[in-house]
């Protein structure tokens, strides 16, 4: 198990994850023959899919903290390629959007609102920005009080953008609660590990 586990770690793992993202994203689009509804299964698979990729970086430093084990470890190990990993996946869901988008316009104009161009963008603003400090040398430019700064507020942003995103679908789609679970249970592991933190100690990042 040890073995397969530090294989499974850093590029490798980034480079599975994203192959495997890509590889389901096609299959499900050619379910239906990669017209509209096709387009439109793919975003809710990469909506969930980003979903479940946030939820392991964003708690990853929590758990380590609060359960040390051998997953917690090597999730926390892991947590940077578990976030590029997710950015992946959220930017196959835009490929999606945009093919939606260009095959129904207006189903798309029906679904979309000023609010979700200026939110979404900015959340797609925050995961680039993320994205492209993950790396040492552009972390080392960006100086370590930006980096943490960058990477806390970001991560918060998306958290509550996804709270949004699947909140707003319970009143119609009760299930969707279930999706709330989660981030509900990062952002309780986060508190918990804050409010456990000695005084004076800094932060992990995010």
């Amino acid at each position: 198990m040890s073995q397969r586990q530090s294989w499974f770690e850093g590029w490798r793992l980034l480079a599975v994850l994203a192959l495997s993202l890509i590889a389901l994203s096609l299959w499900i689009a050619s379910m239906r023959q990669f017209e509209v509804e096709g387009a439109r299964m793919v975003i809710r698979f990469t909506a969930r899919s980003s979903l479940l990729l946030f939820c392991l970086a964003f708690s990853a430093a929590a758990l380590a903290r609060l359960w040390p084990s051998a997953w917690t470890r090597w999730q926390w190990r892991n947590r940077r390629y578990l976030g590029l990993s997710f950015a992946t996946s959220h930017a196959i869901h835009a490929v999606a959007i945009v093919a939606f988008a260009r095959m129904d316009p207006a189903s798309f104009a029906e679904a979309t609102s000023a609010a979700s161009y200026i939110f979404g963008g900015i959340g797609y603003a925050a995961i680039i920005a993320m994205s492209a400090t993950s790396f040492d040398r552009t972390a080392a430019l960006l100086g370590p009080h930006a980096w943490r700064a960058l990477h806390l507020t970001g991560g918060y942003y998306l958290w509550f953008q996804f709270v949004v995103s699947f909140g707003k679908r319970v009143p119609a789609m009760p299930l969707y609660a279930a999706f709330l679970i989660p981030l509900i249970a990062v952002m309780t592991l986060r508190l918990v590990a804050m409010a456990a933190r000695p005084r004076g100690q800094t932060a992990e990042a995010s």
